[in-house]
């Protein structure tokens, strides 16, 4: 929806920096590409930022929004 993203850039004209205006333009590819593949950008986001240290660079396609599978909750044995 544009309409968040409009209301948004009221509130953020001063970012900080150009870098500022250029990192939130990263974050919302992100999470609108994620809601394009329908998928929770805060589940996968949460979910590839503590996969990367320890994930294969070689790998790395498997973590983008139209590869991605949610990880199955962990059952605790009794």
């Amino acid at each position: 929806s544009i309409r968040p993203i409009a209301v948004g850039r009221r509130n953020w004209t001063f970012a900080g920096s150009d870098a500022g205006g250029h990192r939130t333009a990263a974050l919302y590819t992100l999470i609108e590409t994620a809601k394009l593949n329908r998928i929770d950008p805060q589940a996968w986001l949460a979910d590839v930022l503590a996969r990367l240290p320890d994930h294969p660079a070689r790998r790395v396609d498997e973590l983008l929004p139209w590869n991605w599978t949610q990880p199955q909750p962990r059952q605790i044995a009794a």
